[in-house]
């Protein structure tokens, strides 16, 4: 049956409830980005007999790849591991830009027969699980305002884990005095021109490294603030490799041969940054050193913190720090007192000239799209709830949902998880039961673990809105991935835990059984 186009209903203003209406779809997808084309094409594979759709708030696919537009976005991850398991990656460079990641997307989606059931421009303002009833009543708005709703049997969240709405906004003082341009790099400017200007950029992640070596190609000078110095780590942009392997075998099996590769030494890189931290340093500074030369600065490359404590930022051939030596950027770590006319003051009395600042300052974390997600009329709180087997919730039936790894690729673990998904499916149809439930009856017995063990700021300030963690597996988002494909592809779906029923009479979620 695979894909089908959507199905919406015209909702009245007036009326409180609509009508009971059959499932439109046994699938709603919702986000046409990594995370959601990766469902549609598992569907496609694994669940052939369930219909599926999707719906995407922009008017077109790729999600962070169409959004994002400051110069230079690429792929912080190798394009083998962030490529889908399923589509081998053929570009030359392992490390893409933007362009080429839509290129990407918008490929598989064509030679599939995916596009046509994308709803384009369809925001998510409602999603009102009905237990008696079995289904997702979904309420949409286009880019007028007008409502309507489709139903499905089974939710998918692929509307990754930020706002889209609104990045995080460090406050400045003195913002308003400031004379040149401020640009957020969630939000580029169309045809911004910084040709010959001199550019601050505030930040030390990942969007700070790929956007200062970009400008600095047409801007007077370009300098990095750091409040806090970032570990790096610099790979060639080229796998070379996986270049040789499509030379002398065929392309699924060198995709397949780099995958394994680059996931293995991803992991053995993390753990022996946690057991062996030391070591780590060592090894990054003895590497940042050749890079730079005389351009090394003790201060403004030795964090704080242990490598991984944060997400490494991947510097691709070293172009940042070439940008460096090339006397076309540099870096200054101090902090902001205040914005004023002509630029930044900074605490230690130094002044930054600026004719443009970029606030490169992070993003706002969202859960589930920021969607008011509501079970038998009660509002859900995602803080009330625990991960279960990483992508759905204690106590939230017939739902999934993709949070990537913060120290692996993202689409390693859309993949699994749609995987899975498709394993729970198929479970439910060979029992004939239409209710997937992870039951927790007493969440005082599992034992809470921090979700993320991450130092970042943009997890740290969103801790009090995300799901709960327990040290004890299933209830946990875990970080590691290789055990992560194990259980998912292993473990019994009939866990015990995963209870499968019908809808019954005036039945809550809480009130289900289990069908044998």
């Amino acid at each position: 049956m695979a894909a089908t186009a959507l199905t919406e209903r015209s909702v009245d203003p007036g009326s409180a409830h609509s009508s009971p209406a059959p499932v439109d779809q046994d699938v709603l997808i919702v986000g046409a980005g990594i995370s959601g084309i990766g469902m549609a094409v598992h569907l496609q594979m694994n669940c052939p007999d369930h219909s599926f759709g999707l719906v995407e708030r922009r008017a077109q696919l790729g999600g962070t790849w169409d959004l994002f537009r400051y110069p230079g976005v690429r792929s912080d991850s190798d394009m083998h591991t962030l490529g889908f398991v399923f589509e081998p990656w053929t570009h030359e460079k392992s490390i893409a830009d933007g362009p080429s990641i839509l290129d990407y997307l918008n490929r598989i989606v064509d030679e599939r027969g995916i596009r046509d059931c994308i709803a384009f421009n369809r925001k998510v303002v409602g999603a009102d699980w009905d237990s008696a009833a079995a289904r997702w009543t979904v309420t949409l708005e286009d880019e007028e305002g007008k409502s309507s709703t489709t139903t499905a049997r089974w939710l998918h969240l692929g509307s990754g884990y930020y706002d889209y709405d609104a990045p995080y906004e460090a406050h400045f003082p003195g913002r308003e005095t400031f004379k040149g341009e401020i640009w957020h790099p969630q939000f580029w400017p169309e045809n911004a021109d910084y040709k010959g200007k001199k550019i601050v950029v505030i930040g030390s992640g990942a969007t700070a490294v790929t956007i200062v070596p970009s400008m600095a190609k047409d801007a007077a000078h370009v300098t990095m603030l750091q409040r806090t110095p970032t570990w790096y780590f610099i790979r060639p942009a080229k796998d070379g490799f996986a270049n040789f392997l499509r030379k002398i075998l065929p392309e699924e099996l060198a995709y397949k041969i780099t995958r394994f590769k680059n996931v293995k030494l991803q992991s053995i890189g993390f753990q022996r940054a946690r057991t062996k931290p030391e070591k780590v340093k060592q090894f990054l500074t003895r590497r940042l050193k050749a890079a730079l030369g005389d351009h090394y600065d003790e201060k403004a490359f030795t964090p704080p913190y242990n490598p991984w404590d944060q997400r490494l930022c991947l510097v691709p051939d070293g172009d940042f720090f070439e940008a460096m030596k090339a006397g076309k950027a540099s870096v200054v770590t101090d902090h902001i007192e205040r914005f004023d006319a002509s630029g930044i003051q900074l605490k230690s009395g130094a002044h930054l000239d600026a004719d443009v600042i970029v606030t490169a300052t992070g993003l706002k974390l969202a859960v589930a799209g920021k969607i008011p997600v509501r079970v038998d009329g009660e509002a859900v709180s995602w803080a009330d709830h625990f991960y279960y087997k990483a992508c759905m919730f204690s106590n939230i039936p017939n739902f999934s949902v993709v949070f990537g790894y913060l120290n692996a690729s993202w689409t390693l673990r859309a993949d699994i998880v749609s995987e899975y998904v498709c394993r729970v499916l198929n479970h439910m149809g060979k029992q004939g039961s239409s209710i997937a439930l992870p039951r927790l009856d007493d969440p005082s017995s599992l034992t809470e673990d921090n979700i993320f063990d991450f130092s970042s700021g943009y997890i740290q300030r969103s801790l009090h809105i995300m799901p709960k963690n327990a040290v004890e597996m299933p209830w946990r988002l875990s970080q590691n991935y290789v055990q992560d494909r194990i259980d998912m592809r292993r473990d019994p779906v009939d866990d015990g835990i995963l209870h499968f029923g019908h809808p019954m009479a005036a039945a809550s979620r809480d009130q289900l059984e289990a069908a044998e």
